[in-house]
């Protein structure tokens, strides 16, 4: 007994110095014992896991150091979970009782293994750092009460991705108290499937119709700046009309409905009648479509069968860059993009290869920090340790031992979908979403999480250039924005067998009549000339603002590449919204993807920019709001107006007159104030009180790039108007040589380089001998700096993801990868050679430019 004591007392005694840091968990923390925040360990690894007992976060053996150097604390739980094969009578031996110890409640148990073949024996202790002191638990008699308390309160923890904040989309909803007896206006409207837009702001997107008087208003802005502008809540406060729907997320399932009464995302019960009010029928719609219900449908091969190579023998691939991705339940959209994005080697020189760093500078709590994960992620799929076979020998030994190590097939993307999916109402359910909008969901992260060090999503990024004709003035209005993703149509009205399409149409309709099975569908044969064609066409713009007559207008628009980038993203545009109002796919669509592919065809031309400075560069991360940019830059094109009253202001303050109208034209007229400042600044110059001398409109005139190249020295109106904002001229100067002159993306240029003042000097000579190679496209994008990579545009099909299923809110993906020479196909955690490539189905196609 007195041993005892004295061990119990030496283990209190153990303890004392470090009470102080050991916490009880609270309801809003979350506890991490499944799974490392630094890479893919679990309790079943041979390590197990170590849960920090001040932060909860739990750490793999190879990482728990790093939190003690960097945190100092001393106390961590050690858990491991044993797996052995259930003794059966005939060998005779009994295994140990499992303990029965309440752990890791939110661990599943490995699928591979039959729960009936395998007993789990889960294992405690609490460690104690630098000297890895252990203490095994439960312990109860020994330990102070605090400690006691906080090891079960771990130890029964439910796990980290339930419900945490309150605005977390994840939590289980309520049906809303408004459901039952919601009052709906006999107003007579009736909602289009498609075509919708805010009725008090101009939103297409982010748009919620509300169930009472069916009107459609615009979201509230997200913590990102995206959203809208907040008009369905305006509404609801002048109205009190308690529920709205948001558009483009209903399905057969439910859709996303919002409480602004409640003030949360709730179910409505009667959702399908509450739509019908408004003419969406898309529940009875979908479910017997043609009348005849969906299980008839299968008599065909399906395109899931076909995408997923299903009826083939597939071998499968182990070890580094051949590593499945678990599913979640509806996460393969995510799957697949990631495996594809980390099969680009500038994504895993950022990420992997920058691995150490990016871990030793992680935030206090790593499972919140972008870069640690995505590096975490890169590393889990590269690494190939939860991507191997079983060894023969492995086997004997694990029979011997009675000892069974589990095979862990793929990684679990858990951890990295919470932190990339928080505060997003689509990606944080758990329903399936689009590939190509997390696409430029993850580049959007990667471009904000980015500070300073490489960014690897300038692979995908392009610049496009948009030609806008005016259809009454002629005038043509240049705009360039900065892209992702080439959005390429499918007219299907060119398929290559049209006429069997038609009979097959036809075969169909006779079968519904006669209530017969439906023929076996077949794919419409559109040949991908055809979709680069209608992607090249000229399409309509209605309400096109034209600076020439202030007014809406209708124009005509082209979109030509200004740069092509080294990584080039297709989207096959194949879905529509049906008349029932799901997103509809054209769901029987072959292309012919070619393997190479050749688009310089599609290069802005040169001509195309001679009023280089009436691009306007929209950005989805950079945007400038601090002045009028389509005031100014609308003023490059139209011939000039001079806003008189803002002369006189000057005049009067004594400036000779000829000052003062340069000084409000050069300003882009943005009144008086802003043309003082110019004043301010050329008062010294010899030709101050000259007249106004304006370029020519319409031809390359001291704007554009051919005097630059003459002078070598930017115009001296366009420096004027940088040194009017506040920065320096020698600044000014460099960045519009930089360039080529263009405003814009010189303003861009200097808060990308906010270090070049002092380097200026040094500088200039260099962008001089710059400025003379600027007579193709390709210099001139080099010297914009980092924005915007550019080269030939030819390239070679490496990756496409595929979708089946009617609506990118439901179905599959898969994806194809070609990796060492042979085609790879990712299904989940399943990673196989592929046999037969159903390259010609895809959603998403990934090019890479070929070396010249």
């Amino acid at each position: 007994g007195s041993r005892n004591v004295k061990m119990a007392a030496d283990l209190g005694e153990l303890l004392v110095p470090y009470m102080p840091t050991i916490r009880v968990p609270r309801s809003g923390d979350r506890v991490f014992k499944s799974e490392c925040a630094f890479s893919f360990e679990s309790p079943e690894f041979e390590g197990g896991i170590y849960v920090c007992m001040n932060t909860f976060l739990g750490f793999g053996r190879e990482h728990v150091e790093r939190h003690y150097r960097k945190t100092g604390q001393c106390v961590y739980m050690h858990l491991k979970r044993h797996i052995r094969e259930k003794a059966t009578g005939a060998s005779g031996g009994t295994l140990p009782k499992i303990r029965n110890v309440r752990l890791f409640l939110d661990l599943e148990t490995s699928a591979e293994l039959n729960n009936d073949d395998f007993e789990y024996e889960d294992e405690a202790k609490l460690v104690i750092f630098p000297h890895h002191f252990e203490i095994p638990l439960p312990n109860i008699e020994e330990l102070p009460a605090l400690v006691t308390i906080a090891c079960d309160a771990v130890l029964t923890a439910k796990s980290p991705y339930r419900k945490q904040d309150p605005d977390s989309w994840e939590e289980e909803l309520q049906v809303s108290k408004h459901a039952h007896n919601l009052t709906q206006l006999e107003n007579g409207v009736n909602i289009p499937p498609s075509g919708w837009k805010c009725t008090k702001c101009e939103l297409r997107e982010n748009l919620w119709l509300n169930l009472t008087d069916g009107s459609v208003l615009c979201g509230k802005r997200f913590f990102d700046g995206c959203g809208g502008n907040g008009h369905a809540l305006e509404h609801y406060k002048e109205t009190s009309y308690p529920l709205a729907v948001k558009l483009g997320t209903i399905t057969p399932d439910g859709a996303d409905v919002y409480s602004f009464d409640e003030d949360e995302a709730v179910l409505d019960p009667h959702l399908a009648k509450h739509l019908a009010h408004f003419g969406i029928d898309m529940l009875q719609m979908q479910v017997t479509e043609n009348g005849v219900t969906s299980n008839d449908k299968k008599p065909r091969i399906s395109e899931w069968e076909v995408i997923q190579e299903s009826g083939l023998k597939l071998k499968p691939i182990y070890g580094s860059g051949y590593t499945g991705i678990q599913n979640l339940g509806n996460s393969c959209y995510l799957s697949t993009v990631m495996q594809v994005i980390f099969s680009i080697p500038e994504f895993q020189r950022a990420y992997v290869g920058n691995l150490q760093r990016i871990y030793d500078f992680s935030p206090l709590d790593p499972t919140q920090d972008f870069n640690t994960q995505m590096a975490k992620l890169g590393q889990g799929l590269l690494s190939g340790q939860c991507s191997k076979p079983l060894m023969k020998s492995e086997l004997i030994e694990q029979v011997m031992k009675e000892e069974y190590k589990p095979q862990q097939q793929g990684i679990s993307p858990r951890m990295f979908k919470a932190l990339v999916s928080r505060g997003h109402p689509e990606f944080s359910s758990n329903r399936q979403q689009d590939a190509q909008e997390f696409f430029l969901h993850l580049i959007n992260l990667v471009e904000r999480n980015s500070n300073g060090s490489e960014n690897p999503s300038d692979v995908f990024r392009f610049m496009v250039e948009e030609r806008i004709q005016c259809c009454q003035s002629r005038k043509v209005r240049y705009m360039e924005r900065i892209d992702y993703l080439m959005q390429l149509p499918v007219p299907v009205e060119a398929a290559s067998n049209k006429d069997e399409l038609i009979a097959c149409e036809l075969k169909r309709r006779e079968a519904e009549v006669a209530r017969r099975p439906p023929p076996a569908l077949i794919h419409a044969k559109v040949p991908f000339s055809a979709c680069l064609q209608a992607f090249g066409e000229p399409e309509n713009v209605d309400d096109f603002w034209s600076s020439a007559l202030q007014a809406k207008s209708a124009g005509v628009k082209t979109s030509r590449f200004a740069s092509f980038p080294e990584y080039l993203a297709v989207q096959i545009k194949k879905f529509t919204f049906g008349l029932d109002w799901v997103p509809k796919k054209l769901e029987d669509v072959s292309i012919d993807m070619p393997d190479l592919l050749d688009i310089t065809h599609l290069r802005a031309t040169i001509s195309s920019t001679i009023l280089p400075s009436t691009t306007k560069i929209v950005s989805p991360s950079l945007t400038f709001c601090w002045f009028s940019r389509d005031h100014l830059m609308n003023h490059f094109m139209e011939p000039p107006e001079i806003d008189e009253s803002a002369v006189m202001q000057l005049a009067e303050m004594g400036f000779p007159l000829e000052a003062c109208r340069k000084a409000v034209y050069y300003t882009g007229n943005m009144g008086a104030e802003i043309a003082f400042n110019w004043i301010i600044a050329h008062m010294e110059e010899p030709d101050f009180a000259e007249p106004l001398v304006i370029p020519g409109f319409g031809e390359a005139s001291s704007f554009g790039v051919q005097n630059a190249v003459i002078n070598k020295q930017p115009p001296e109106e366009i420096v004027a108007i940088i040194t009017s904002m506040g920065f320096a001229r020698t600044q000014a100067i460099q960045a519009l040589k930089a360039t080529n002159n263009n405003l814009e993306r010189a303003l861009d240029w200097i808060f990308t380089h906010p270090d070049s003042e002092e380097e200026s000097e040094a500088m200039s000579e260099v962008a001089d001998t710059e400025i003379n190679t600027i007579s193709n496209a390709t210099a001139e994008a080099e010297t914009a700096g980092p924005r915007v990579k550019d080269g030939p545009g030819r390239y070679e099909l490496f990756a496409f993801i595929s979708h089946m299923g009617t609506s990118t809110m439901c179905g599959h993906y898969v994806c194809h990868i070609k990796k060492e020479g042979r085609w790879v196909i990712y299904n989940d955690h399943k990673v196989c050679a592929s046999e037969r490539l159903p390259k010609d189905l895809g959603y998403m196609y990934f090019y890479h430019r070929i070396p010249s």
